[in-house]
Parts: C-alpha cells; sequence; structure tokens
C-alpha cells in the first residue's frame, strides 16, 4: 500500500479530530512541516495541544494555528519570537506546560520507544519541577518526566524513499526524529522523494516503520532572523 499522498490535505485527511494532541517536528522556522501546519489551519480542527519546541512566528508555522485560535495548549521549551504566542499565554488565553529542550526532545523519544517516563536533574529547584515525582539517585535528586505519546506527528524531511525512510539536512535534524517516533501516525511532507533502496541505508535518521505517510511539495523555508553584515567599500 503506497504511503504518498498527492497533498497536504489528503495526507491528514480521516486523521484529525478536535482536542487531539500533536508532536511537530522543527525549531523555529527550521525544519517545520509549513504545509502540514496549513492543511491543519484549513481544517478548522480545534483544541488542539501541540508538542514542539516553540511555535514559529506570528504569521508563518504553528503561529497560523495560534492566531486562528485553534491550539488550546502547547508543551514547549521557548516562547520567544512570537508575541502572539505571549499576549496569549499572559491572558489566560492558552495553556503552556514549560519543558527545557532536551528534555522534551527526550519525552519524544521515549514515548515513541515505549518509556512511560525517565528521571533528570534538568529542573530540580525550578518551576518545571512542580507537582512533578522526584527521586534520588546517588545523593543527586532528579525529576520524573513522563514520555510524549501524540496521536498525530507531523514532520519535515529533505528527502524520503517511498518506504519513508528518511534524512533530515542539518539543523532539520532537530526535533524531527524524535517527533516522528511519538505519533500513533506520523506524516512526513519532504522535498523529494526517491524510489525505496536507492538511499544508503548509512546515511538514514530515520526508519520508515515510524511513517506512515508521505507527502511532496515545494517549500518557502521562510528565514526567521535574517542578519547580514555591511558591505565593504
Amino acid at each position: 500500500m503506497s504511503k504518498i499522498y498527492d497533498t497536504a490535505e489528503e495526507a491528514l485527511g480521516g486523521v484529525l479530530f478536535d482536542g487531539m494532541t500533536i508532536a511537530a517536528g522543527g525549531f523555529g522556522l527550521c525544519g517545520i512541516p509549513e504545509l502540514l501546519i496549513e492543511a491543519l489551519v484549513k481544517s478548522g480542527v480545534g483544541n488542539l495541544t501541540v508538542a514542539s519546541n516553540n511555535c514559529g512566528v506570528e504569521d508563518f508555522g504553528l503561529g497560523r494555528l495560534l492566531s486562528t485560535r485553534q491550539i488550546r495548549k502547547m508543551i514547549s521549551s521557548y516562547v520567544g519570537e512570537n508575541a502572539e504566542f505571549m499576549r496569549q499565554y499572559l491572558s489566560g488565553e492558552l495553556e503552556l506546560e514549560f519543558s527545557p529542550q532536551g528534555t522534551l526532545a527526550e519525552r519524544m523519544r521515549a514515548g515513541g520507544a515505549g518509556i512511560p517516563g525517565f528521571y533528570t536533574r534538568t529542573g530540580v529547584g525550578t518551576l518545571v519541577a512542580e507537582g512533578k515525582e522526584t527521586h534520588d539517585f546517588d545523593g543527586e535528586t532528579y525529576l520524573l518526566e513522563r514520555g510524549i505519546v501524540a496521536d498525530l506527528a507531523i514532520v519535515k524531511a529533505w528527502k524520503a524513499d517511498t518506504a519513508g525512510n528518511a534524512i533530515f539536512r542539518k539543523t532539520a535534524r532537530n526535533f524531527n526524529p524524535p517527533a516522528a517516533m511519538c505519533g500513533r501516525i506520523c506524516v512526513m511532507e519532504v522535498e523529494e522523494i526517491v524510489p525505496a533502496g536507492s538511499l544508503d541505508p548509512d546515511h538514514i535518521h530515520l526508519p520508515g516503520i515510524y511513517v506512515h505517510r508521505l507527502v511532496q511539495g515545494p517549500h518557502e523555508k521562510r528565514i526567521e532572523q535574517r542578519t547580514v553584515r555591511e558591505r565593504e567599500v
């Protein structure tokens, strides 16, 4: 059975429902599943819990779902660069669960590996520790963090074969693999789909067993912050 769909809307067909939890890959605007995010906006699905490092910017990435009020709760490590994110959180319109970056990545990976929880020192003695179980190991206190299992994972790869084996390019290999792993259903958008068997097995970052649906399409790849130096005369 083919995993390839013609459009992002078709790739999400039959898997969306109000109140679902979505794990989204990417960091800032790097490696984000922009086509699938736009398809979510068009679908009108709401009351979402989204686990992602941050929430894009006001008019691009996951920020699009914030502007349409489709997100109820974010599980994130960083809330900067998006004024609407901060506004909704401070006004009480958006629920926010802070999770340090490494902890968030490991929570996704753990969920995908069938590990219900793990202990970490990160966050001990801070607001992150409130309400969480602790345990001492070798004289040090650790927090119990729960693995994340999402109803849907949306991720973006540079190249994938028809079986879903994927390669992520450079820093886009940040949250995409663990996000893909923790979704009960994983939908991946990709810049190029190649025949099965044409990728070097040693270069594959994510095995196709984690990927259920694929869609290829053009990407804007917007730059979040462009910094240039003055031209020398």
